[in-house]
């Protein structure tokens, strides 16, 4: 099969969830990933969280659509578990400098109609007894939640597959030709194919396709690690979070822990293209760990993980035809946020390769808003 209605560039929640619901609609659709694996990059490698608090105003409202219309029905819709749990948030800050982080993002949230507020310590221990008394406050969002990321991602992929979706893993999109100002062809290592619509939503790898058609969006590659304990007795339901954005995590159906942070390190000097962890990092993160829960000081880690987050200038995603280059979608630049809304995104990324009007505003999110006036 050399040529498909859509392609897409990226075999992550993004990709698998577009797929899926572009499949629905009757369009044939072939997705590429350079990595052997479906899912491998930010998309098993990020915290779980299903949270409409700590967000941009411009990505709130999808968020906000996931949680009241996607993902309460998703195991119903996928036929398949994939562990969403809408048990509330809480973001905790410990000082008066994250008071007022967390007041500012709390009343933003408030303005676009989300259910959230800010609770002192004692509060937050009521909810959560096992924080430590140097937490001093917390957003509380009751209606954020959790789910499993590698089985998300794999219940779209399966389902995707199920539909006729071709999935071509070990394979990368290196170039994006036009014809006639439209794009035209997709060009992997393997091959060269042709379509209708491309999709290109490979991450921080994005950057890099978009530019061979003249298509930027600023973006970076951070670095985060994770760790995972062995299973412990059930203690919380809610996903947990700081104002700081350097510490989150839940505890999942098995038992086990999933904790994890930014580690502030430089990714090409100390990864080599391994995903490999630090052993200067895991024991900061542990660190932290105890400051927020002490009650953990024995559990054990049984393995880490790091990924990247495809970070953009403007800290909120890029999801948008280009203009330009008609016929090519960007999905790209969701800096951390993007396992949340991914089942969303999807949804729109169908709707705007299919050329329907957009469930939901996306203009906040253009491309093009990088662009310098004149």
């Amino acid at each position: 099969m050399k040529s498909a209605d859509v392609i897409i560039s990226g075999a992550g929640i993004i990709g698998c969830a577009a797929a899926y619901y572009i499949a629905k609609k009757g369009k044939s659709v072939i997705v590429f990933d350079a990595n052997d694996n479906i899912g491998n990059g930010g998309s098993s490698r990020n915290g779980g969280g299903v949270r409409q608090s700590g967000r941009d105003p411009r990505e709130l409202p999808i968020a906000m659509y996931g949680v009241q219309n996607v993902w309460p029905y998703l195991n119903e819709e996928l036929s398949d578990d994939v562990e969403y749990h809408k048990e509330g948030n809480l973001r905790l800050g410990k000082n008066e400098r994250h008071r007022k982080i967390l007041e500012g993002l709390t009343e933003k949230a408030q303005k676009c109609g989300l259910d959230v507020k800010m609770i002192d310590g004692d509060e937050v221990r009521r909810i959560n007894p096992y924080l430590s008394d140097e937490v001093t406050c917390a957003s509380w969002c009751p209606t954020d939640g959790h789910a499993n990321p590698m089985r998300t991602t794999l219940a779209f992929y399966r389902a995707a597959r199920k539909l006729g979706v071709k999935f071509y893993s070990g394979e990368k999109v290196i170039e994006l030709k036009k014809e006639a100002g439209r794009l035209d062809k997709v060009v992997t290592d393997y091959g060269t194919y042709t379509c209708e619509k491309c999709i290109v939503a490979s991450g921080y790898e994005s950057r890099e396709i978009l530019h061979t058609v003249g298509v930027d969006v600023p973006m970076t590659k951070m670095l985060i690690e994770a760790l995972v304990t062995e299973a412990e007795p059930k203690m919380f339901p809610q996903m947990l979070g700081t104002a700081d954005a350097d510490f989150y995590g839940h505890q999942t159906n098995h038992g086990s822990f999933v904790f994890g942070g930014g580690t502030g390190l430089e990714p090409d000097n100390l990864d080599y293209g391994h995903l490999s962890t630090q052993s200067i990092s895991a024991p900061a993160i542990c660190r932290g760990i105890l400051k927020y829960f002490p009650i953990l000081k024995d559990a054990k880690i049984v393995r880490t993980w790091t990924g990247f987050e495809d970070h953009c200038a403007d800290n909120v995603p890029v999801i948008s035809n280009v203009d330009e280059v008609p016929g090519l979608i960007a999905a790209c630049g969701f800096t951390g946020h993007g396992f949340g809304i991914g089942p969303v995104v999807g949804i729109l990324l169908s709707e705007l390769a299919c050329d329907e009007k957009t469930t939901l505003d996306l203009s906040a999110l253009r491309y093009n808003r990088f662009k310098a006036s004149i």
